[in-house]
């Protein structure tokens, strides 16, 4: 067998030149422009690709969220201001151009049905309600731990409030009596604002949708049925502000006027019934209100809070709270409150320091359990 001549790559290359080929050394190295620019090709091509994708998804978001929730806005009130006939076509939102002016007529006609009520309201003594309490389950405890409480409503307080030596079981039992009926209040105005809402928000109403707003415009002391100045006022009092200013009016259950006249919250009065100060000059005409039952005191005080021009400056704070979907924190709104005493910024601190001291801001979300089927609606 003959070997075979064995041909180098030179040999190779110079056969092949001869025969006019050429041969060039493959260069293996990329080129950086050229891969720079499949980058930023295969970039633009994915963006282009997205926003084909997701532009009419975002289209049809801003078309029935964004759009719809102006359009309520901007509509509800003016389609009901149609149907009211009334001289409110111009009425302005801006909250510092409303809450202004005051119709005392029919302010207080539902506090003044309480008055109707039977004379022979009984007076449980504090054993008793203590009993009762026990009875039923119904501690400051369990009401901070399930945010529940009891629908117990006491009309008086007990006589021996003021002879309860400890401290700490006053103010429980206090708590304890004041914080249903509160809550009670409360929920009466959740339920007009929800039907205010609810309304406002319908092209067309009826007539007796209509009575039942000019009742409202006259219960809030609204002039010029303006629908601004209802809505800022028809709104609850944060449960832990009503129950510590209660408790610096009366002394946690002891004062005169509580345990007299049902008068949890010291309001004055220059032509109704009330009881005469000790302390007061012989001069001074005024008095503190005196009520019926505990739950007129209450809604007197929600009513005067709600329409009395020192404490504008409250509600508009309040509807503040509610246009950034915040909680009503009542160590925050305490300090408008400054018209309420006259120690103005100094009884504000007071009503803070009672709320912090003991913890009443652990009752502003709690609901009470339902006595009807209308009010188990705002659980």
């Amino acid at each position: 067998m003959k070997n075979k001549k064995k041909l180098n790559f030179q040999e190779v290359k110079e056969f092949l030149f001869k025969k006019n080929f050429i041969i060039k050394k493959k260069n293996k190295s990329f080129n950086h422009k050229e891969l720079k620019s499949i980058y930023f090709i295969s970039l633009s091509s994915l963006f282009i690709i997205g926003f084909f994708i997701f532009f009419p998804i975002l289209i049809n978001f801003q078309k029935n969220y964004i759009s719809a929730t102006k359009e309520i806005k901007n509509n509800s009130k003016s389609k009901f201001e149609k149907t009211l006939e009334g001289d409110i076509s111009n009425q302005t939102i801006k909250l510092s151009e409303t809450d202004k002016g005051l119709n005392l007529k029919n302010l207080l006609d539902d506090v003044f049905t309480f008055d109707d009520l039977p004379a022979d309201t009984v007076r449980l003594s504090a054993s008793t309600i203590e009993q009762l309490f026990k009875d039923t389950n119904y501690t400051l405890d369990n009401v901070r731990k399930t945010k529940l409480v009891k629908p117990v409503s006491l009309s008086l307080l007990p006589e021996e409030m003021k002879m309860i030596e400890s401290v700490k079981k006053r103010k429980k039992l206090f708590i304890q009596i004041i914080l249903p009926l509160i809550l009670e209040e409360n929920n009466l105005i959740e339920l007009d604002r929800k039907k205010l809402f609810s309304i406002l928000n319908r092209s067309n109403n009826t007539e007796a949708e209509k009575k039942w707003f000019d009742n409202k415009f006259k219960q809030y002391g609204v002039v010029n049925k303006d629908l601004s100045t209802l809505k800022i006022r028809m709104d609850i009092i944060p449960v832990s502000l009503a129950i510590a200013q209660a408790a610096k009016e009366t002394g946690w259950g002891t004062s005169r006027f509580a345990l007299e006249g049902n008068a949890l919250f010291g309001q004055w009065t220059w032509s109704g019934e009330g009881i005469k100060p000790a302390a007061a000059d012989s001069k001074s005409k005024h008095k503190v209100m005196k009520f019926k039952i505990l739950k007129a005191s209450i809604r007197a005080y929600q009513r005067n809070l709600n329409t009395h021009s020192g404490y504008r400056k409250f509600r508009i704070a309040r509807a503040e709270l509610r246009d950034d979907n915040q909680k009503l924190n009542s160590l925050y709104l305490a300090k408008y409150l400054d018209k309420y005493a006259a120690t103005g910024k100094k009884y504000t601190d007071i009503i803070k320091k009672i709320i912090e001291q003991n913890d009443l801001t652990d009752f502003d979300d709690v609901r009470l359990l339902p006595s009807s089927i209308q009010q188990k609606n705002l659980i």
